[in-house]
């Protein structure tokens, strides 16, 4: 098969293709990909840019390289998960990589083991990636510091989900290019949203002007320059704080809605579901005050007739469908760069150690 791809590119590709690997190795210092917050813009670029050759071996009729052939990926899910889960499992092999799922409910966990154990002895079975969904906020962080195999964070309580920012960065640069003084603009539930904080600092660094929109309470302390204690004046990039929608989606390039947990009103931080969507809901009427060739997407699983209306989820403005595929093509770009490859996708596997350890 190696054989096969490398005969259907020409020699300026593959050429591209190596200046482009080589690029990566030199700027990519990652270990771990555990938030935005430590990537630079070229870091991101890196990733996105990557992630358009690996959706070049999505679209391909048989979408299958043996980039990642002898490499072991373990997906540990404490957390339900549909999108997030089969894209990583897509992601590696579709990069001939051996991918092992385990859940919380079926694994260990249940008879008391702790993540550290867990990790450790996924580690033991030589795992080279470990890809961790938790509940509790600083899990992939403390899973980073007793392994040397490589953590990737989908999703860690309210706090990061960096590998669906950095889809939504991928998928906003497909359709407007330079993300640099695009007006974005996500609205719904910010406060409990690991995604709206990632992307706060994916979407901030690539340039753009970002606007956050929702209830009072649902609005983060400390997003308001004002509301932070001197220590900390650089601890959230900044945005534009509104709570009505309204002019919050005026002149918007791009706009991410958010899904809205129930828990939110029985905790007392809404009236009522019905009055949220009244205001905040996004819907055709409010979406008129946006660029006429704006972008509409949502992280999902979406609540259609609450954070956003089943019309304009389904819309012309809509790109929620391919934020999902990106999302493979995402983390098969994350993957490759974490498994310290030296040949472009497509060609030889990564070089490794005597020992089958990718080297990193």
């Amino acid at each position: 098969m190696t054989t096969e791809i490398t005969t259907r590119m020409t020699a300026a590709a593959a050429q591209e293709a190596q200046a482009g690997t080589a690029t990566a190795a030199r700027a990519w210092n990652h270990t771990h990909v555990l938030d935005l917050d430590d990537f630079s813009r070229e870091e991101i670029e890196i990733v996105l840019d990557l992630a358009d050759r690996m959706r070049e071996i999505l679209d391909r009729r048989i979408a299958r390289v043996p980039a990642l052939r002898g490499f072991t990926v373990v997906n540990l899910f404490y957390e339900p998960s549909t999108r997030t889960r089969a894209s990583f499992e897509l992601a590696g092999k579709v990069l001939g990589a051996d991918v092992l799922s385990l859940s919380a409910s079926t694994s260990s966990v249940q008879k008391g083991e702790s993540l550290i154990d867990t990790v450790r002895t996924m580690r033991a079975m030589r795992a080279d990636a470990i890809v961790i969904r938790h509940a509790m906020a600083g899990a992939p962080y403390l899973a980073a510091t007793h392994t040397d195999a490589a953590i990737i964070n989908a999703g860690d309580g309210s706090h990061a989900h960096p590998t669906q920012a950095l889809l939504d960065l991928y998928t906003i640069r497909r359709h407007v290019g330079d993300l640099a003084g695009k007006r974005v603009v996500m609205v719904g539930d910010i406060a409990h949203s690991r995604v709206a904080r990632s992307d706060l600092w994916g979407l901030t660094t690539m340039g753009a002007d970002v606007v956050v929109c929702g209830p009072p309470t649902l609005l983060p302390r400390g997003l308001r320059v004002s509301d932070r204690p001197a220590h900390a004046e650089s601890a959230l990039p900044p945005v534009t704080i509104e709570t009505d929608a309204d002019r919050a989606l005026e002149g918007a390039d791009v706009v991410i809605a958010l899904r809205l947990q129930s828990e939110r009103q029985e905790g007392g931080l809404l009236p009522s579901l019905h009055e949220y969507a009244e205001h905040y809901q996004v819907t055709e009427r409010r979406l008129a005050r946006a660029n006429p060739n704006h972008l509409l997407m949502h992280p999902g699983p979406k609540n259609e007739g609450i954070e956003i209306s089943g019309p304009v989820a389904r819309g012309s403005h809509s790109i929620i469908e391919e934020q999902v595929t990106n999302g493979v093509a995402v983390r098969m770009a994350l993957l490759y760069l974490l498994s310290g490859g030296t040949e472009p996708p497509g060609g030889d596997a990564p070089t490794r150690t005597a020992d089958g350890d990718a080297r990193r």
